[in-house]
């Protein structure tokens, strides 16, 4: 980075501060862990001999256990794409207006969760819905780990509660999808795309998006014909930057159905472990007739569901991750209605 004509290609000086930014979320807590446990030790002998030291001797000892689980953590973190960047793909399912405004609620939740961990949040494409929320949106979350720790997410998401679009005020289970798949570079020839497996057609904007955009036939859909994944661009009033766009979707999804198969292959002696993926119900949130948010895989539970809609899903992440590498699902307690 300190070379001359380093930011002169931005792109790739962009790419290698994000790698460096990787690597230090491993070596920066690893070399404080190793720090504190040489300070403990110190500590430890002066304890011995005063004991008014044995209070600041138990902190530093919680300390050092805590660096060490985060490292822990980090190093489930050893899939193929764990370290990309992930795009992150919401969908309105079974419930209405009420699942449109559920599926937006979701995409302002993994929009904190990315302010919260210095991650840069895209705008990928995004289709109003013509009463209240969305009908369907894509981000890119870029970040160190951003697909490790997001991938646990793909799955059904159900939301009860009393519905502000009923005017009987009576409850209402609302479903939205969420996918996760890596977001791949271009130069990544593990992904390779022929031009002629993929089928493409062209179509107006709808919802939002201004005059142009509605009035012109720049949105773009493409079929992957060997694997029937579809995905589409209109957030753009340019074509060619929703075909782009697209294209980087499309090469995400494969990357992520390659490493799904390798998972289930890996995962075939195992057979009486939990469904997860796209269409799976992974996660319940409760509204009425209390606030609980309970994860069906993990058995992992949070008491405060607003506190969780701002973004703090790290419990539900890590325990997913820990869940994966083990099989077993902790005690977490509470019900699943």
């Amino acid at each position: 980075m300190g070379q001359a004509g380093f930011w002169d290609d931005n792109q790739k000086a962009q790419a290698t501060v994000a790698a460096l930014k990787t690597v230090n979320s491993i070596l920066k807590p690893l070399d404080e862990a190793l720090a504190v446990a040489g300070d403990l030790e110190a500590l430890e002998e002066l304890a011995r001999e005063d004991e008014s030291l044995e209070t600041d001797l138990a902190a530093e000892t919680d300390r050092l256990e805590n660096l060490v689980d985060a490292l822990e953590l980090t190093s489930l973190l050893s899939g193929t794409h764990d370290s990309c960047d992930a795009l992150v793909s919401i969908h309105a399912r079974d419930g209405g207006t009420d699942a449109n405004d559920w599926a937006e609620m979701l995409l302002r939740m993994y929009s904190a969760w990315a302010a919260k961990h210095d991650c840069d949040v895209e705008l990928l494409d995004r289709q109003d819905d013509a009463v209240a929320g969305i009908q369907s949106a894509t981000v890119a979350i870029r970040g160190p780990w951003a697909y490790g720790y997001l991938k646990g997410e793909t799955g059904i998401h159900r939301l009860v509660r009393i519905s502000p679009f009923n005017s009987e005020g009576k409850r209402q289970t609302s479903f939205a999808a969420v996918d996760v798949a890596p977001e791949i570079a271009d130069d990544d020839t593990e992904v390779e795309i022929d031009d002629e497996d993929i089928r493409e057609d062209v179509f107006r904007a709808s919802g939002a998006g201004g005059q142009h955009v509605n009035k012109t036939s720049s949105a773009i859909r493409l079929t992957h014909m060997p694997t029937g994944i579809v995905v589409q661009c209109q957030s753009e009033r340019s074509q060619h930057k929703n075909r782009a766009t697209a294209i980087k979707m499309l090469r995400a999804r494969l990357a992520r159905l390659e490493e799904e198969k390798k998972e289930a292959e890996q995962l075939a002696r195992y057979k009486q472990q939990p469904k997860t993926g796209f269409g799976s119900q992974i996660r319940n949130y409760f509204l009425h007739p209390d606030q609980r948010v309970k994860d069906q895989r993990t058995g992992f539970y949070v008491g405060n569901f607003q506190s969780v809609l701002d973004g703090n899903i790290d419990g539900f992440l890590d325990a997913f991750l820990r869940w994966k590498a083990t099989g077993a699902a902790p005690d977490a307690g509470g019900d699943d209605d």
